[in-house]
């Protein structure tokens, strides 16, 4: 374990160099900024109970509101907290609350709640390797500031193939408008991708590419849809648990820079 940190400490520091001061006076806006993640074929096991926190950044953003009053990304900051709970060995339960976002002024705003149920019947072998498939349906309660649609459903699609030392991740996903101003039938349509390899025991290196493409009946042209690479160093070296990243956004609907991280609070209960 050690052997493998002292390799990739001066990577890490300066990942953490970029992200210090980007984190330290940051906003928030609603697309994929309170949890930017592909979801993978990672579950808690039956009876135990971990939080995780989401802190997700902007040092360089989009400019121009979607809609009235909409509060963006564009230097602040958001952390999502998330309960997850394992019920079965293919069920997990997950719950983000309370959703806190600051804007450049220093405004703060919870951003809202949301309640999720993943299912993943196919996974892979813990030592070998294989696919793994599944789904997790997602119900929010967000702030007005965040999306013209206060309640909101998302159904994501998880699948993908785990070896030994690399792994491959592609999630499709369809998010519906439940409120009764914009509510729609017909979902937007975005999806994730992450590709990783391992270089030291515990250390993955790769990348996430995330899309959103609109409305699936109305897909939008390429320079108006909403599309991000990220660079990403996956660290599981027990207590140090995290997913860090810093994203580019390729067109000019995209924030430009993003700064994200996602790691295991020194907290479980089973």
């Amino acid at each position: 374990m050690e052997p493998a940190l002292n390799l990739c400490r001066p990577a890490l520091t300066a990942l953490m160099s970029l992200a210090v001061p980007c984190l330290a006076s940051l906003g928030a806006r609603a697309a994929q900024q309170d949890e930017i993640q592909v979801y993978a074929d990672e579950a808690n096991k039956p009876g135990e109970l971990t939080l995780q926190m989401h802190v997700n950044a902007t040092p360089e953003g989009v400019k121009t509101p979607g809609f009235k009053g909409e509060y963006l990304t564009t230097q602040g900051i958001r952390v999502s907290p998330e309960f997850a709970y394992g019920v079965t060995k293919d069920i997990e339960l997950g719950l983000y609350f309370p959703e806190v976002a600051v804007d450049r002024d220093g405004n703060w705003l919870f951003s809202g709640t949301k309640l999720r149920v993943k299912y993943l019947p196919l996974q892979p072998d813990e030592e070998k390797g294989g696919y793994f498939a599944g789904g997790n349906l997602e119900l929010s309660d967000l702030d007005r500031h965040l999306d013209q649609s206060r309640y909101q459903a998302e159904l994501r699609l998880i699948s993908g193939y785990r070896a030994p030392t690399w792994l491959i991740a592609f999630d499709p996903v369809f998010d519906w408008k439940l409120s009764d101003a914009v509510a729609s039938g017909t979902p937007d349509f975005n999806y994730g991708i992450k590709a990783t390899h391992r270089i030291a025991k515990g250390i993955d290196l790769g990348g996430e590419y995330y899309s959103d493409l609109g409305q699936i009946d109305r897909i939008r042209p390429w320079n108006k849809q909403d599309n991000r690479i990220y660079a990403i160093i996956d660290i599981d070296q027990k207590p140090l648990n995290i997913n860090f990243g810093v994203g580019y956004g390729l067109t000019s609907a995209s924030d430009r820079w993003t700064v994200k991280a996602i790691f295991d609070v020194p907290f479980s209960y089973k």
